[in-house]
């Protein structure tokens, strides 16, 4: 059941196990160092993980920039897909943004072909507002960007 999912902030003890996932969900992977990167030296990330019974099942990251949240990766282990904890690392990420009343939007771009990631983004909100042409170096496949207003008005 869900209720066995936790989320944390992401330490440096949990590289190694998110560049494992990473590796096993994407094309165009992220190095384990660019993790290392984004933890120790990058101000503006912030990265998640979700946990069932001690062992890290997905993860989820983003940057700040300026008056923008921008979605980098979400990832879950193979074996745990299926059973929301996608979605509640979504939740997790734009409870971030909702605390931070600077943030007006979140973005993130998404394969053209990936019609799960969109249909789950959608399901928060968010919609495409434009295209990056040839965006992933594997296929040169375009990616949407995806875009959440936080409507603080």
């Amino acid at each position: 059941t869900m209720n066995q999912i936790t989320y944390r902030a992401m330490t440096l003890e949990d590289v190694d196990k998110v560049a494992q996932i990473e590796q096993a969900t994407f094309p165009t992977p992220w190095s384990k160092q660019s993790f290392y990167t984004e933890i120790n030296e990058n101000k503006i990330a912030k990265y998640i993980v979700a946990v069932r019974n001690n062992k890290i099942v997905g993860y989820g990251g983003l940057w700040h920039v300026f008056d923008e949240m921008h979605i980098t990766n979400i990832a879950v282990t193979q074996e745990y897909r299926g059973l929301g904890i996608g979605q509640g690392l979504v939740q997790e990420l734009i409870d971030m943004a909702e605390g931070d009343e600077l943030v007006d939007n979140i973005a993130l771009e998404v394969r053209r072909s990936n019609f799960k990631a969109q249909n789950l983004y959608r399901k928060y909100g968010f919609k495409v507002v434009g295209v990056r042409e040839k965006y992933y170096e594997n296929n040169r496949e375009d990616a949407y960007i995806m875009q959440k207003d936080m409507n603080r008005g």
